[in-house]
């Protein structure tokens, strides 16, 4: 993606950038004991997250936020944030990544419609090690001090019942086969097929009860929620911090049974697929090659290694490198996120005929479903996942989304079968 600084500003980001406030921050330090975790810090008020394993940052109600759509989508919130850093006082007494002004994003998968928002939170809340920090943030001075206790515990949503959604079983596992005949016929090496889930309740869903339980049930991903869209995944697609980029690859699934010695045998059989290496090897091709432009070194495993989840195994590879820097300024963790977006690992190979037969077979609007998920501060360190594991909550309403990588030995049962698995997450959640 063109480096803000040098690249031409289009009626759409001049627009926004022209819609963003004079900002106010300030960022104390707090007793990292002191007041509850931090997703029981969260009010109903427009809570924002992104914690694993009790650390990470939460935020809740909106200083700025800048909603925007289509193929421009990542430039212009880019450009936006750019104009946001030159407007904003700052008085950051922490100096770790995610202190100061930070921001929190989810952007669409496709480019139409390709919604995508970007939120500055009235609060933020970090813990890192043994550091903890409450930022405020506003239009002047007029916010004060924040006091960290608890809020108002979240109500379980009620009478929640489940159907399909854009296809049943039967129709999602025609279009698997269509896929493999159309790999088969050499059109692609690799598609990702994703199916979603309907879930219904009572009244309004709290976006707060699943959040607690996903942090508690998967520590070790990712939880988050930005504007609707709520999750944990278990895939970082970049970290940028102080010049290091790292990304996991995640590609390569298959069933935990709750049994220890047989995962560790189920675990072994993953380790030798071919089916799940080559998917492996496509997804870790695809980030290397859209990191190396923009990565002065790099450091690419030669191979996976298996990550255990609650309910699943996946092949694993983390990717490093060092940023370059460009007109004194290294490039920042969102333009490496829409450089890698869309990777192997939620589009397929080659990218542009994946993304094309995913919108001719797939039956549904994706939203903002395997697309960038995460928070960015003012130097453009930041962490941003890919939103897996995750649904869309919209009132009383939930989507949720699951995704398999289709091969040419894929098998439509057997994919429908991990696609279920990872529907559990999120399902669980809900009830």
């Amino acid at each position: 993606m063109p480096h803000p600084r040098s690249s031409p500003r289009s009626p759409a980001q001049l627009d926004g950038e022209r819609s963003v406030p004079a900002l106010v921050v300030r960022t104390t330090e707090v007793d990292v004991d002191a007041g509850a975790a931090l997703l029981d810090l969260l009010p109903a008020d427009d809570p924002v997250s992104w914690v694993r394993r009790g650390e990470g940052l939460v935020g809740w109600g909106t200083a700025a936020v800048l909603r925007t759509q289509g193929p421009e989508r990542f430039a212009a919130a880019a450009h936006w944030w750019q104009a946001a850093r030159a407007r904003s006082v700052v008085r950051d007494e922490v100096r770790e990544p995610g202190s100061g002004l930070v921001c929190f994003g989810s952007f669409a998968f496709g480019d139409d419609p390709g919604d995508s928002v970007l939120v500055v939170p009235a609060v933020v809340v970090g813990r890192r090690g043994d550091r903890a920090w409450v930022t405020t943030i506003g239009r002047g001075l007029e916010h004060g001090e924040q006091r960290l206790v608890a809020a108002d515990p979240p109500e379980a949503p009620r009478s929640v019942t489940f159907s399909d959604g854009a296809l049943d079983g039967e129709q999602w596992m025609a279009a698997v086969a269509e896929a493999v005949r159309r790999i088969s016929a050499g059109d692609l090496e690799k598609v990702v097929l994703a199916r979603d889930l309907l879930a219904t309740a009572a009244t309004d869903v709290d976006v707060r009860w699943p959040l607690r339980r996903l942090a508690a049930g998967y520590p070790m991903c990712w939880t988050f929620h930005v504007d609707g869209m709520v999750g944990a995944t278990p895939e970082m697609l970049v970290r940028r911090e102080r010049g290091l980029v790292t990304s996991r690859v995640l590609a390569g699934t298959i069933r935990r049974t709750g049994d220890d010695t047989r995962d560790a045998e189920l675990a072994g059989v993953l380790a030798r697929s071919s089916k799940d290496l080559e998917e492996h090897e496509y997804a870790v091709r695809s980030v290397a090659d859209a990191l190396e432009p923009h990565c002065s070194s790099m450091n690419v495993p030669e191979a996976p290694f298996v990550l255990h989840l609650p309910n699943v195994m996946h092949l694993a590879t983390d990717v490093a490198g060092v940023a370059h820097e460009s007109d004194g300024a290294a490039v920042t963790s969102l333009e490496l996120a829409a450089a890698l977006h869309p990777s192997a690992a939620v589009g397929g190979t080659p990218t542009s005929a994946a993304v094309a037969l995913i919108a001719e077979i797939e039956s549904m609007d994706r939203g903002r479903y395997a697309g960038p998920v995460g928070w960015m501060d003012a130097t453009g360190d930041g962490e941003w996942g890919i939103a897996l594991r995750s649904a869309a909550v919209d009132g009383s309403t939930v989507r949720l989304f699951a995704g398999c990588g289709i091969v040419a030995d894929s098998d439509p049962a057997s994919e429908l079968a991990e696609a279920q698995a990872k529907f559990v997450p999120v399902r669980d959640a809900l009830t």
